[in-house]
């Protein structure tokens, strides 16, 4: 293999082999640089305008707990395996059921991709207008972005696990900082007693946000996590980069919101004086976060695609998404998105129950033993699915009534604890075979 194809080999068809796996640090450093994002902020400045900071803090501790855990399930699959996402559901799914769930995941997330590309130019244009007086276009800005996003996803893991070592640092700095300068002048009891901004939110509320804005990212934790060195690594940096990290950058935002009456982080930067900083934040934070969403939509579609190169689907990908973003049609796109977004939490729910039963299964030297369907597999999935969008509000689901209050929580739920009855359902019925043998 030649220098340039060393470059670009991600193993997206293959086992991660054992000298590339990495300890739970960087994996954590991975996690983190791929969860902060801008949305990330905007939903701890919508806690903190919309609950008292206590309701705040509570909710994001609980969010993110449960969010951790999540990840860690999934993540521990893809440790186990050395595979990605896609390759994991077609042990539980079947081929061709992998491949359903590999388009909607592909799909879903250079979707998003687009979603916050569009966010990133409109944004950066708004931070170089009011810090340098430069009025560049956002299309222009999201075609470089567009095109620096793709091409370190073309690269891979190694290139976003390089990215983030340098990103993640110069966040914790800038968010640490601002928050210190913001709310220095005020007490923990004066920024709890402040009058809310917004409408108001309950600690139900704010829990199912947290949950459902990164649910599908735990889902698809094998994508990352096949680079853990063990079980071990990849459970502990969910915890640190889930529950740890997205929990104290929530907080961080609900103190600025509070600080500041302002949502808008960079915004608060810009107004504190650091427009560079505020910058660097923007370009960071949505560089390493849109990394990994066309990251894992290539690694999705190289399931499907398999006689094509992954970097030749990251960068159609990427094309496409940034072509989206600049036309703006994901104003009218967000709606399909969250339909998606609503169908991939069951197969995280159905990969993680069949795996404790049939973990000797998961291995690769098994992968052209695989069926075409498991319809069993599929049934759950749809029922799984069903439960989310009665359980999801307008104008996504049907809202009929809450279980969790998360609709994500519901559907991997339900997905996890149908497929574990079956299998001890199938376990019990071997070991009555066997003795009936016997």
């Amino acid at each position: 293999m030649d220098n340039d194809q060393k470059l670009i080999e991600d193993y997206e068809l293959d086992p991660v082999p054992d000298e590339k796996r990495q300890g739970w640090f960087k994996q954590t450093l991975v996690w983190i640089a791929g969860i902060v994002a801008l949305s990330a902020t905007a939903l701890g400045g919508a806690l903190g305008s919309g609950m008292g900071l206590t309701e705040a803090i509570i909710a994001s501790v609980i969010g993110t707990f449960l969010l951790s855990l999540l990840s860690a399930l999934c993540c521990i699959v893809g440790a186990k395996t050395g595979l990605s996402t896609a390759l994991v559901s077609s042990f539980a799914l079947g081929r061709y059921g992998s491949m359903a769930v590999s388009v909607i995941i592909a799909i879903s997330l250079f979707g998003w991709f687009g979603v916050q590309l569009d966010l990133f130019g409109s944004s950066l244009n708004k931070v170089i207008n009011d810090v340098f007086g430069l009025n560049i276009a956002p299309s222009i800005l999201m075609i470089i972005g567009g095109a620096l996003m793709t091409l370190t996803a073309c690269i891979g893991y190694r290139a976003i696990e390089k990215l983030s070592t340098v990103a993640v640092p110069l966040l914790a700095i800038l968010l640490i900082g601002s928050v210190y300068i913001t709310s220095k002048n005020f007490t923990f009891e004066e920024l709890n007693q402040m009058a809310l901004t917004s409408d108001p939110l309950t600690i139900g509320m704010g829990i199912s946000s947290i949950i459902g804005s990164l649910a599908v990212g735990a889902i698809i934790g094998p994508d990352i996590s096949r680079y853990a060195k063990s079980a071990k690594d990849a459970a502990i940096s969910a915890l640190l980069s889930y529950f740890i990290a997205y929990c104290i950058v929530l907080i961080i935002a609900s103190v600025l919101a509070k600080a500041t009456s302002e949502v808008d982080v960079v915004a608060i930067m810009i107004g504190i004086g650091w427009g560079t900083g505020g910058m660097l934040v923007l370009i960071l934070a949505q560089w390493t976060t849109n990394n990994t969403n066309i990251y894992s939509s290539a690694l999705g579609f190289s399931v499907i695609f398999k006689k094509i190169p992954k970097y030749v689907l990251t960068i159609i990908a990427g094309i496409i998404g940034t072509i989206f973003a600049i036309s703006g049609i994901y104003d009218h796109f967000i709606p399909f998105l969250n339909v998606l977004s609503v169908l991939i939490p069951p197969i995280g729910g159905i990969y993680t129950a069949d795996f404790i039963f049939r973990h000797r299964e998961y291995n690769f030297d098994n992968i052209h033993q695989i069926p075409s369907i498991r319809v069993q597999s599929l049934v759950i999935w749809f029922v799984a699915a069903m439960l989310a969008f009665i359980t999801t509000p307008s104008p996504t689901g049907f809202g009929l009534f809450s279980i969790t209050g998360a609709p994500a929580i519901d559907s991997f739920l339900a997905a996890f604890i149908i497929q574990l009855v079956i299998g001890f359902m199938n376990k019990n019925k071997q070991l009555t075979v066997k003795e009936d043998a016997a």
